[in-house]
């Protein structure tokens, strides 16, 4: 493999946004949907066709965010699931989430207008290890008793030494960028207003008043679709995993590639491809980590783009990103009221790498729980809802977190490495007197230091030296080099110092 490029997602680079019109803040709305991906959108959008008056707040641009840095399979098939579904909910919860998948993928392939390269193609989960066939077995059995179109089998096209597989026919895949951008154009026509570059501050929830940086605005409702809820009140950070998971594309060697749509249950390599003007692109994942525990996420990607060449027929990298997202502790979203007892402040978040079907499924139930209709999914995604079995994964990840809290503080007041010492693209945490700060130096030999404390709850963050971001490992929040906030749940940025103190 040849160098690598610099991380930009293939699907941002291929379908360039318009740009927005600035437009006033409107003083009141019947719906305010904070964020623009495909949650938020697919929600607006219903709402809006229901005769809504909506307005969207985005903090960046429309289709910027994590719908847009994915590997866009849009399938009912959600890795290794239905058996731990039916097991721990029931086989009616495992019925009613499959049907809101499928449902959410069949209202993606009938929407009309939205040109997205809407592609069929059948999803396998595979094993290459003999003491997961059992497991793909019994997977198989559940996905089907579930209502998917799911089988067992024991070869696919996927140049690996595959022992067996659960397929799903009929799923799809697609552009996520030109969808986003298309259900967002939908949204206007329809006479909804996007506000881009707006970002929510605080809400109050007696008043029903959004406050932002571009003012304040009335809600009858408010839909939280960020990728991280934006106000702590439900502590969702405490419920929510962080993952990253890393993405390389390029040509197909001899232009031509697997079909199908591919994930291994054991290493969680995913693999699936997309032709457009004759050529065929390969689009390969993995290298699975918490945000912010590894550092080296170069390397990472070495190794993913590796394992690509000879698996997947990946000729070389052209493109290169990485997927964000969160994992609740019992394997379900959490859509639903964002607290109890607030009758007009909805989520939607928690999709555990499977956000093409699950947002899309999330904005159907939020709309019609908005409009006061039933959806028979609303119950089952409930984030009031209450899992005995899933307070030991809870204590698991807030174990971590304080893990991470206290030995990485230790960690890095025992180093004894100052700014000075760091070289053109180093970056580290340094003691500065009786302050810690994070201090890269970038190519040109300039020196960024900012504070080393996550502005959420003061963890220390770590350098990614592929993207040039300090993430957090404790709850995901994510800062560029001078401290602004990339990814939540932090909303302010980390402390600027022009340099150290002596």
């Amino acid at each position: 493999m040849t160098a690598l490029p610099e991380p930009l997602s293939l699907w941002v680079d291929t379908a360039p946004a318009p740009e927005r019109a600035a437009v006033p803040l409107p003083p009141a709305a019947d719906v305010v949907v904070l964020g623009a991906g495909i949650a938020g959108l697919t929600t607006a959008l219903l709402l809006a066709r229901a005769g809504r008056s909506v307005v969207v707040l985005e903090a960046a641009r429309v289709a910027g965010g994590v719908s847009g840095h994915t590997t866009a399979k849009v399938s009912a098939q959600h890795g290794v699931k239905y058996a731990m579904l039916e097991s721990r909910h029931g086989l009616e919860a495992a019925q009613t989430y499959a049907a809101a998948q499928l449902d959410a993928l069949e209202w993606i392939a009938a929407e009309p207008g939205i040109d997205c390269a809407f592609t069929r193609a059948d999803n396998f989960v595979h094993t290459t290890r003999a003491g997961t066939v059992d497991t793909l077995k019994e997977e198989a059995d559940a996905a089907a008793r579930a209502g998917l179109p799911a089988s067992f089998v024991d070869d696919i096209e996927l140049d690996v030494p595959a022992l067996a597989a659960v397929r799903v026919t009929g799923q799809a895949h697609f552009h996520p960028r030109r969808w986003l951008l298309g259900l967002a154009a939908a949204f206007e026509r329809t006479g909804g207003t996007i506000l881009e570059r707006t970002r929510a501050l605080s809400l109050d929830l007696r008043g029903r008043l959004v406050h932002t940086s571009a003012g304040n605005i009335e809600a009858g409702d408010v839909v939280v679709a960020t990728h991280y809820p934006v106000f702590d009140r439900g502590l969702y950070f405490a419920r929510l995993d962080p993952v990253r998971d890393l993405v390389v594309a390029g040509p197909a060697a001899g232009n031509t590639a697997p079909a199908g749509m591919y994930l291994d249950a054991d290493t969680h390599h995913s693999v699936r491809s997309s032709t457009s003007d004759g050529t065929t692109t390969v689009i390969a994942g993995g290298e699975h980590y918490r945000v912010g525990a590894e550092t080296d996420i170069d390397r990472r990607y070495r190794r993913l783009a590796a394992w690509a060449g000879e698996h997947a027929r990946l000729e070389r990298v052209t493109h290169r990103w990485s997927a964000h997202d969160l994992s609740t502790v019992d394997g379900l979203p959490y859509v639903g009221r964002y607290l109890p007892g607030a009758e007009h402040l909805w989520v939607a978040i928690g999709f555990g790498q499977w956000g093409m079907t699950g947002g899309t499924a999330a904005g159907h139930v939020l709309a019609a729980r908005v409009l006061g209709e039933a959806h028979p999914a609303a119950h089952l995604l409930d984030p009031q809802r209450f899992d005995l079995r899933s307070t030991l994964g809870l204590l698991e990840d807030n174990l971590t977190v304080g893990r991470h809290l206290i030995g990485d503080h230790l960690t890095a007041l025992w180093q004894d490495r100052s700014a000075d010492q760091l070289g053109p693209g180093q970056a580290a945490v340094v003691r500065a007197g009786a302050e810690l700060l994070a201090a890269y130096r970038d190519a040109d030999g300039e020196l960024h230091t900012v504070g080393a404390h996550c502005s959420h709850l003061g963890c220390l963050v770590a350098f990614n030296d592929a993207e040039k971001t300090w993430d957090c490992p404790c709850h995901g929040s994510r800062f560029d080099v001078d401290g602004a906030v990339i990814q939540g749940p932090a909303v302010k940025p980390l402390r600027r110092r022009d340099r150290p103190p002596a």
